[in-house]
């Protein structure tokens, strides 16, 4: 291959990693790279910014992680049950702050008893562990010298709880979709979408369908249903993670259930969301 080949397929790849596509709302493939594998590092068009000390009591899963860490603190060490879980007291009492509802035990259908019979109290629980706020020895929790250090700093915290929920938390950990990627992959690229069409209440299905648009490959990875279509089986797996098991517990999107209960959802961002996540356009600088 000359040299002058060389340089003219070159310049092709160049431009079009360059260049804008609709599917991507207008990002590049490279801005995609930034956007998909380090959604919130330097070079990505998403920032999280840094909030004024009141607003944060207005994110719902950040007041409970902190709550689970001043019980740990005080306590100078947690012990969990014999299969690793929180004391039924310290469930209780967490629930009983009212920081996140469990929508089946709020309606009467199911009881708390352990843990595991609230979805976000577990979460809590799994995400200090992750974000190696608190660590687990001898079947006790207790804090790191980062939980410590995190714990009156807010912004730390959140940063370092919103990251590993996007990046090392397992989304598929609490439905019953066999794949585990649909919503996390490219969680960044729904930040932008929400930034940019959350103004006015859209349906979650609006976001599902140009989500799968960027990622089409996801589809033909859902397992086939006799009652839906893989396409259909997608958007409501992405759907039920970013928003009500992501989004909605940091307080960023109001969601307003449809009329039946399994029918698309509303969703609209509130006030806290462009005050903690400022989204560059396309064609932003950034740094390789």
């Amino acid at each position: 291959m000359d040299d002058m080949l060389k340089h003219n397929i070159g310049r092709i790849v160049n431009e079009y990693n360059n260049r804008g596509l609709p599917e991507f709302e207008g990002y590049s493939p490279l801005e995609m790279q930034f956007i998909v594998y380090d959604p919130l590092g330097e070079g990505s068009p998403i920032q999280l910014l840094e909030l004024p000390e009141r607003d944060y009591d207005r994110i719902p899963i950040l007041k409970q992680i902190k709550y689970l860490l001043k019980i740990i603190e005080e306590a100078g060490e947690l012990k969990l049950t014999a299969k690793g879980f929180l004391p039924t007291k310290i469930v209780s009492d967490i629930y009983a702050q009212g920081f996140i509802k469990d929508e089946m035990i709020e309606a009467g259908i199911s009881k708390l008893y352990k843990e595991t019979d609230a979805k976000a109290i577990n979460l809590t629980r799994i995400l200090a562990e992750l974000s190696r706020v608190v660590k687990k020895r001898n079947g006790k929790l207790s804090l790191t010298k980062k939980g410590r250090e995190q714990l009156n700093d807010n912004h730390r915290l959140l940063e370092n709880v919103f990251k590993t929920f996007g990046m090392k938390f397992n989304w598929g950990y609490y439905d019953g979709y066999d794949n585990d990627i649909v919503g996390q992959l490219g969680f960044g690229f729904s930040l932008i979408l929400v930034s940019k069409y959350g103004s006015e209440k859209r349906l979650d299905l609006f976001y599902a369908e140009k989500y799968l648009s960027a990622f089409p490959m996801l589809i033909e990875q859902m397992t086939p249903s006799r009652y839906r279509s893989n396409e259909e089986q997608a958007a409501r797996c992405y759907a039920l993670r970013t928003f009500e098991r992501f989004l909605d517990y940091f307080g960023i999107i109001k969601i307003e259930p449809g009329a039946e209960w399994n029918s698309p959802k509303s969703i609209e961002k509130t006030e806290l969301y462009d005050k903690l996540i400022k989204v560059r356009p396309p064609g932003y600088v950034y740094k390789a």
